[in-house]
């Protein structure tokens, strides 16, 4: 039914819920697992002479890469063989692209419930949007706030 898989993993406790979650489906689907992450683009100030990164891109990409890294280990501690991906940039635009790209049949996301609707609408949601934008189905991984 599902070949070819795309998680898109963040390292919080949703994204490890999803990696755990995709990691069982694996073992019914024996799918091919593509594992992404999406480091944002760093948020800059904007200064007299013009705009100064808060966080250079390039630690962002770092830590993204740490991230994608320790995705993959757990995956194959679990038995799981999985291509990794990194990129930069808008999440929800990332994944559909890359979904696209490979031709994914799933997309494979986490998600924590926010406890106020200040707080959903101020955080957002991904899978929120990447609905709209998917080019296939999509499992949401659900992690309860703390």
């Amino acid at each position: 039914m599902y070949s070819k898989v795309l998680l898109a993993y963040d390292g919080s406790e949703s994204g490890r819920r999803a990696l755990l979650e995709c990691a069982d489906i694996n073992n019914l689907l024996n799918a091919q697992i593509h594992l992404l992450a999406v480091a944002p683009i760093a948020a800059t100030l904007f200064v007299a002479e013009g705009f100064v990164a808060d966080i250079p891109q390039e630690e962002e990409n770092e830590r993204f890469a740490a991230v994608l890294k320790e995705g993959l280990a757990q995956l194959e501690a679990r038995g799981v063989k999985a291509e990794g991906h990194l990129v930069t940039g808008d999440a929800v635009r990332e994944i559909s692209r890359l979904a696209r790209e490979l031709r994914v049949e799933l997309i494979v996301i986490g998600h924590t419930h926010h406890n106020s609707r200040l707080e959903r609408w101020w955080k957002g949601s991904v899978g929120a949007s990447l609905v709209e934008e998917s080019p296939c189905s999509i499992l949401v991984a659900i992690q309860q706030p703390a």
